[in-house]
């Protein structure tokens, strides 16, 4: 996203809580210490801005303190985009995630406008996202310019948590993955998810969404890909949803009370949205902003490279 600002030519202040992230490292970026949960740091951060990119969130699947993700994603939304009403931004593009959208699940995809519902969210990231997506558009009925984008599934570089996505890859080159449990993805490369947020602020209505996306891939393709790019063997082994569910159950309880400090590796999220393909159709972004895609296969190329580069793996 910053490099993509920066590519065209504009002027960027970067809200971070550590100055020293390694991903701004050699750019020409102001940095704004702060931090979602702090009022008044969001206040300066955004003093003198014309455009605001709201891109940060508590991703993770698993949540031993769901109060801490809500305060982040819903609150910290709230108040940044408070800020930005009160300093007079001229637009808002925030960053919501296909998974705060209507899916039927059976392999049809799903669009910006399939009903859906909170009860629908799975897991507390979701829901978390939901919300705060209903306080974005809350706030452009009440008169600030807010466009909302929801990516999809995004891979590429600069993943350096990594994100749960960029892990399920980064396990897949280190051999980590001898069997699978299926279920779809829409992928797109990082880098057309930046340049979608660069046309929703150019080109996005007012209190609409766009879903950034492109191709509906099954994991066992997605895989099979990997292998082909990687020279490494796709899983054969295809599990069956419910023991894996109740592995999962296993997996955080011990988590929980025996190893608090550390993440299981199965959650019960991630084996609860397996059961749905999330699967949708980027035809608005195309059509109204003007979104063009670089192959999936290409994403997964990228993504990799850079994991080996950066001794992920």
């Amino acid at each position: 996203m910053v490099t993509a600002l920066l590519a065209a030519g504009e002027q960027v202040r970067v809200l971070a809580r550590n100055s020293d992230h390694p991903a701004l490292a050699g750019l020409e970026v102001e940095v704004a210490a702060g931090d979602l949960r702090d009022a008044p740091s969001l206040e300066r951060a955004v003093q003198g801005c014309a455009r605001v990119f709201h891109v940060a969130a508590d991703y993770r699947l698993w949540v031993p303190d769901p109060p801490v993700m809500y305060d982040i994603n819903v609150e910290g939304t709230r108040r940044l985009l408070a800020a930005a009403a009160a300093a007079g931004v001229e637009r808002v593009v925030y960053t919501s995630t296909v998974g705060a959208l209507g899916n039927p699940g059976d392999g049809t995809p799903g669009t910006e406008e399939t009903p859906v519902s909170l009860g629908e969210m799975v897991g507390h990231y979701k829901r978390s996202k939901f919300l705060a997506e209903q306080v974005a558009l809350d706030f452009a009925r009440q008169g600030l310019p807010v466009v909302v984008v929801n990516p999809s599934t995004p891979v590429g570089p600069w993943d350096w948590r990594p994100t749960p996505t960029g892990q399920m890859l980064v396990d897949f080159l280190k051999g980590r993955m001898p069997a699978y449990l299926e279920t779809g993805l829409n992928l797109v490369h990082v880098q057309d998810v930046a340049r979608g947020h660069l046309l929703a602020a150019q080109k996005g209505r007012v209190g609409e969404k766009y879903i950034l996306g492109n191709d509906n891939l099954s994991l066992s393709q997605i895989f099979q890909m990997l292998g082909e790019i990687s020279g490494l063997s796709a899983p054969r082994v295809k599990l069956p949803y419910w023991p894996v569910l109740g592995l999962a159950y296993a997996t955080e309880f011990w988590a929980k009370h025996f190893s608090p400090r550390s993440t299981p590796r199965l959650t019960v999220t991630a084996v609860r949205m397996a059961k749905k393909f999330m699967y949708f159709d980027n035809t608005k972004a195309v059509k109204y902003l003007g979104l063009t895609l670089t192959p999936v296969r290409r994403a997964l190329e990228d993504a990799v490279d850079w994991f080996r580069e950066h001794d992920y793996l």
